[in-house]
């Protein structure tokens, strides 16, 4: 599997006291190496670097450059870009010091991920640029709806008219802020750094029965088909926020009398959530762009069902920042399937007491 919950020295490692002691005054995370390329030690932080297979062996690349090291015993400083999971876009540039143990046939890996504070730092510029427009269509229509309640504010039916625009556009706005707040946490955190184990059968239940309210509103049935649980490691609410998007998002985009299907299937180590609708489906041209922020393929329908358009880009946040991706499969007047694929932890690793 690709993670590892801990990773510590073997029993029968002959490491020095006084390198366990230096370790635990060092900020950077911390692998140390010993013969055979074999890791002996790593800090807690390790695991959710990648920079392990099963936890026991290196990557390819660290592995290159450990070697090189070991050989020509001159210390390396630089980067190594290395993905987030072994599915999806994400990846993470990592600055690395390598240094061999003189008296001890030993690699000490220092490791710092500088990458997350710079792409935040680029997401947030376009993030402002893009929440200052959406902002300006709810609220210039509150301001227009309070004028109209006023010029007809001895008509009574008007009033109640114009009243219920306007909580239609408060809550469209409310929902919208909200949104907004639940990116912005998603683009400043890293999941994996605070990383806990978490069941897929439970996040699925939570989303499903979040969203029974607004199915029974619509009359559609939503059905979820256990199998098999797998587990996770990451952030248990950021997951169920996603699987909680895309069931609302299937709810919205379905005719009534229909049902939408959520189903797991593991494979290769991957656990694949598949949501399935028999929805008004999107066209071909819009399926490359449904995970951009604000991006929406029916703006009247949006306006209609209180979509933000930033719930599927929230999935596609979630989805990467835990090494996995999400992908659709769409037909119109057939339907859609959205596909987030995790994937599975398994602690692999002996642990040392």
């Amino acid at each position: 599997m690709w993670f590892r919950k801990e990773v510590s020295e073997t029993h029968d490692s002959p490491v020095p006291d006084f390198i366990f002691d230096l370790i635990n005054h060092l900020d950077e995370d911390v692998l140390l190496i010993g013969p055979g390329d074999k890791p002996i030690f790593s800090s807690n932080g390790i695991e959710s670097l990648n920079v392990l297979r099963d936890g026991r062996a290196l990557t390819p690349e660290l592995s290159a450059i450990v070697r090189a090291v070991r050989r020509t015993r001159v210390p390396h400083n630089g980067k190594l870009e290395i993905a987030r999971g072994p599915i999806g876009e994400g990846t993470r540039e990592l600055t690395l010091k390598v240094v061999a143990l003189e008296d001890e046939d030993l690699i000490l890996i220092l490791i710092s991920d500088e990458s997350e504070a710079q792409r935040v730092h680029e997401v947030r510029r376009d993030f402002v640029a893009n929440i200052s427009h959406e902002l300006k269509t709810p609220i210039g229509a509150l301001s227009l709806l309070s004028e109209a309640v006023l010029s007809a504010k001895d008509d009574p039916e008007s009033v109640s008219k114009f009243a219920n625009r306007m909580q239609h556009e408060a809550k469209r706005l409310t929902d919208l802020v909200q949104e907004i707040i639940n990116l912005s946490r998603l683009q400043d955190s890293d999941p994996l750094s605070v990383a806990e184990e978490v069941s897929i059968d439970d996040i699925i239940q939570v989303a499903v029965d979040q969203c029974q309210t607004i199915a029974h509103a619509r009359k559609i049935e939503v059905a979820f088909t256990r199998s098999p649980d797998a587990v996770v490691l990451g952030d248990g609410e950021q997951i169920t926020m996603a699987v909680h998007n895309l069931i609302e998002n299937a709810i919205n985009y379905s005719p009534e009398n229909t049902k939408v299907s959520v189903t797991t299937e593991i494979e290769d180590g991957i656990v694949q959530i598949s949501v399935t609708d028999q929805g008004i489906g999107i066209p071909e041209s819009d399926q490359a762009r449904i995970f951009e922020r604000f991006y929406r393929v029916d703006p009247a329908r949006s306006r209609e069902t209180g979509g933000t358009g930033l719930g599927l880009s929230i999935v596609k946040h979630v989805a990467t920042k835990h090494g996995g991706d999400v992908s659709v499969w769409s037909a119109p007047a057939v339907g859609s399937t959205f596909a987030l694929r995790l994937p599975i932890y398994s602690n692999t690793g002996e642990t040392h007491s």
